[in-house]
């Protein structure tokens, strides 16, 4: 098992990650908007499936291959602080779109849901960076078991992104009618998580591996 500050530096980078707009956020949202909240609930579990492919291909060899090069995990480490830096760009560019904006979807099945939500999230850069290039380098293998380890960070981040999500698709409506009401709030909401992202981005660019 990680330790428990490394666990907690994880939680947090997964947490500013989920709240931070992105293709599931999106596409969970206009589902909630437009279809009602169980679509966006059954979509969510499409993108919990996606999660769960990112975490076993992790768990069963990549982590351990990219842990084993040290200039791999360089790389890495400075690739994920660059696209967390992205990330709080995005998050205040002007002109940047709100994920809460009314959309006008036509009504799916559930299997469909299930499907968008999974190709969604396949798809997703943000899943895929989290998985390829930030997870390894929270995983020390001097304490052993990088597969479980990996598990444990993996499985963290599933619940995280899926109880932030969940939330997000019960009070989509809400949530929209009220940022439309008042940009100022959206505004401060921005900045706040830009500014997270880039302190995340900043400590995991000049923190040395341990």
């Amino acid at each position: 098992m990680p330790e428990a500050k490394t666990w907690i530096a994880f939680c947090l980078v997964c947490l500013g990650m989920a709240l931070t707009p992105g293709p599931n956020m999106l596409y969970l949202v206009s589902r909630s908007i437009s279809q009602g909240r169980w679509a966006g609930i059954v979509s969510l579990a499409g993108t919990a499936a996606g999660f769960v492919v990112y975490l076993v291909c992790a768990a069963l060899g990549i982590t351990a291959l990219l842990m084993a090069a040290p200039i791999a995990y360089d790389i890495l480490r400075f690739g994920g602080a660059l696209y967390l830096a992205w990330l709080a760009w995005q998050a205040i560019r002007p002109g940047g779109a709100s994920p809460f904006q009314v959309r006008d979807l036509p009504k799916d099945s559930p299997a469909r849901l299930i499907s968008m939500g999974f190709l969604t999230n396949l798809l997703n850069p943000k899943a895929a960076m989290l998985y390829l290039s930030l997870l390894p380098q929270f995983i020390d293998p001097h304490r052993g078991a990088v597969l479980g380890q990996s598990l444990a960070l993996g499985g963290s981040q599933i619940v995280i992104s899926l109880t932030v999500n969940g939330c997000i698709c019960l009070a989509a409506g809400t949530i929209a009618s009220f940022l439309a009401t008042r940009p100022s709030f959206a505004l401060v909401q921005r900045w706040l998580m830009a500014s997270v992202l880039g302190g995340l981005a900043v400590r995991m660019a000049t923190e040395a591996r341990k």
